[in-house]
């Protein structure tokens, strides 16, 4: 296979680690090759507490990939996540030597560098910086300065930090399983590749990722990601609760969730009944769906709301910071029946559930676009996207000259490079692995 042609994306969640093979088809649309699941069972929270399973489960996985799709796989993109992750916003400035040089790429990274200075808590490490915003000379609300003159450049950043060792951990299966880490991805990141649409992101969006041991938030407005926040409550609470509050086994407890829930009691009738099967010869279990539905209603206003307080931390009632978009579902607790209604109730903003298929081909499996698996193919499109930024920066330099570009070349290849602090950082990990060893 062509490695700069297809990617790998590897979803490490709490309840199933998904490997999704994927590449471009000749519209430019995402075409999925191999899709390998396995149970997690190394897995807590988004939080690896045990090596050997998790390690079992990626091969399991890969394996399920590699023969649906016929390829070997060596690379993978992984998403990081858990609840370990927090985020935190950070200004900082940088007093340029000469204002008579426009700002370039090396500016905005001193700055950025600046930032990966800041001192954390013990045992954790910031892993992600974002610039939202610059300031040059005093004059705000700039989004790309490179190409412009100033002395002083300043700028707002989204921080989003984690454990150094829950960091590790991810890296040492990845190695362990026999696969190289191509490119790490925040998870709510990549779910937002994969459902959200360009002029929601611009507008003002939430998007909440509501996965099996965490419920993942990442908020957007024009264009750019403003607030990320780990819940640590997904859909295993809920599966917990159904099997403490009607004594039955965690299996079935699954099964009814996702045949018979509903987060909106009143939907149910008392006289509708469904029956269990009793454990070795004992007497069947009758649940009215009317008690199920409660079971789930009360648990999911308390992840809801915890979303919700996230949500108006970052400011929702303000004009400025209005979410126009409103809320996107996504994850595979999105397919919960009525949960839609309920997110509308309580947040008063309007929901829908995202399926990521707007950027997949039309022949596409309906179980691929299926919102479980919307940070999978996050992680592949990243991937691609890597590979593309890749082959465009090797053929740049081939033949390039050894030489100080003059300010109309930085002028003319100035360009977002946002993306590029992210890069580094995974090269730096690996350096980091590898030293570790």
């Amino acid at each position: 296979m062509e490695d700069n042609k297809i990617a790998v994306g590897l979803d490490i969640g709490t309840t199933k680690i998904v490997a999704m093979i994927g590449k471009y088809n000749e519209y430019g649309k995402l075409e999925i090759l191999g899709l390998g699941k396995s149970k997690s069972l190394g897995v807590h929270r988004g939080v690896v507490n045990n090596i050997t399973q998790t390690i079992q489960s990626i091969q399991q996985a890969v394996q399920d990939a590699e023969t649906s799709s016929g390829m070997k796989i060596s690379d993978v993109i992984v998403g990081i996540a858990g609840q370990h992750i927090r985020s935190l916003q950070h200004s900082d400035y940088i007093t340029r030597k000469d204002s008579d040089i426009v700002i370039d790429e090396f500016d905005i990274e001193n700055l950025c560098n600046q930032v990966h200075k800041l001192v954390m808590l013990p045992g954790e490490e910031i892993i992600h910086v974002l610039p939202q915003d610059f300031k040059v000379d005093g004059q705000n609300e700039i989004t790309e300065p490179i190409g412009m003159y100033g002395g002083r450049l300043e700028a707002n950043f989204h921080v989003v930090v984690g454990q150094v060792t829950s960091i590790r951990n991810i890296g040492r299966c990845i190695k362990s399983s026999g696969l190289t880490l191509a490119g790490i991805t925040l998870e709510p990141l990549a779910s937002a590749n994969a459902v959200l649409g360009n002029e929601e992101k611009e507008a003002g969006v939430a998007l909440i990722d509501i996965g099996g041991g965490t419920t993942d938030l990442a908020i957007f407005k024009d264009g750019i990601i403003r607030h990320t926040a780990v819940i640590p409550f997904g859909g295993n609470v809920i599966t917990e609760d159904i099997k403490e509050g009607c004594s039955i086994i965690e299996k079935q407890a699954e099964l009814l969730k996702i045949k018979f829930g509903s987060a909106w009691p009143g939907e149910n009738k008392d006289t509708e009944i469904v029956s269990i099967p009793g454990l070795r010869g004992r007497e069947p279990k009758e649940i009215t769906l009317k008690n199920l539905s409660k079971i789930i209603h009360a648990r999911v206003i308390e992840i809801v709301e915890q979303v919700y307080l996230e949500i108006k931390n970052y400011g929702h009632e303000e004009q400025k910071k209005k979410l126009i978009a409103g809320i996107v579902l996504t994850g595979g607790g999105a397919q919960l029946k009525h949960l839609k209604q309920l997110v509308e109730y309580i947040t008063g903003m309007d929901t829908r559930v995202g399926f990521p298929n707007e950027h997949m081909a039309g022949d596409s499996d309906s179980e691929v676009t299926s919102p479980m698996y919307a940070t999978a193919v996050g992680l592949v499109l990243n991937g691609l996207e890597n590979n593309k930024i890749n082959e465009v920066e090797e053929e740049e330099n081939i033949g390039e000259e050894l030489e100080s570009p003059t300010n109309e070349e930085i002028e003319e290849k100035a360009k977002p490079i946002r993306k590029g602090f992210f890069d580094k950082w995974v090269e730096n990990l690996k350096d980091f692995l590898d030293n570790a060893e």
